[in-house]
């Protein structure tokens, strides 16, 4: 492909050595392929979308244009050193995608991923190795759809559950948690969280993050609705 489009390049009129053609081949390929990202993660409202992955993609293929112009014009300098920097700059963007929330849970990783290997992709296409970019692309896709089915799925039957619930008082904590391993299901890293109110409610409600592990493989929808129906258990989520 690199080749091909070489050929069709190098019949393009240039100016000062500026093959224009090239140049704007590879941020709109860039534009494309960021975008096909983008679109992913927007569908599923992730903090960055479709114009945030774009911009980085091309705006990292552009840079690695830069680079060569300007080893190719000035004859001087290392072609590699600001694409090097972008993948460490790139870091303080994916590091603003991330969030911790209330009950202990991390948001952000994967956008945060896909937003650092976009720019790699940016970069590949912006020094023409549009092969690599394309095939990384379309592997990336491939991971955050058909792979995230398949990862939800060993998820559902895995052994170990993480869960954040809200209890009316420390007895009621003790009770399920008696009664948890009375069921010879195991409960560890239990941590208490500060008491908070929720709306339309008086009282102080106590919010406890814990780990089970069971003996068997059981589906986690039905071992949620199992601790629902505990006494004293106001809310329950798994954390994932």
């Amino acid at each position: 492909m690199e080749g091909i489009l070489a050929t069709i390049g190098g019949a393009i009129a240039s100016d000062g050595g500026i093959n224009y053609f090239i140049i704007a081949l590879r941020l709109l390929l860039a534009m494309v392929l960021g975008g096909l990202l983008g679109l992913e993660r927007g569908r599923k409202r992730r903090p960055a979308g479709f114009r945030t992955y774009m911009t980085v993609c091309m705006g990292a293929a552009l840079i690695m244009c830069t680079s060569e112009f300007m080893y190719h014009e000035f004859n001087t300098g290392d072609p590699a050193r600001l694409g090097a920097q972008v993948i460490s700059g790139i870091g303080f963007l994916g590091a603003g995608t991330i969030i911790v929330t209330v009950r202990s849970q991390v948001k952000g990783l994967t956008t945060a991923a896909c937003l650092w290997t976009s720019a790699a992709i940016g970069l590949a296409i912006g020094i023409g190795f549009y092969s690599g970019a394309i095939i990384c692309t379309l592997l990336v896709y491939a991971g955050m759809t058909v792979m995230h089915r398949l990862e939800w799925t060993f998820i559902s039957k895995s052994r170990v559950m993480d869960f954040f619930a809200e209890f009316s008082s420390m007895q009621d904590v003790g009770r399920f948690i008696r009664n948890l391993r009375e069921q010879n299901i195991t409960v560890s890293n239990v941590e208490l969280n500060k008491k908070n109110n929720r709306p339309g409610e008086d009282n102080d409600l106590i919010g406890v993050i814990f780990t089970v592990k069971m003996e068997r493989t059981v589906h986690h929808a039905k071992m949620i609705e199992l601790f629902s129906e505990c006494p004293g258990v106001k809310f329950i989520e798994e954390i994932l």
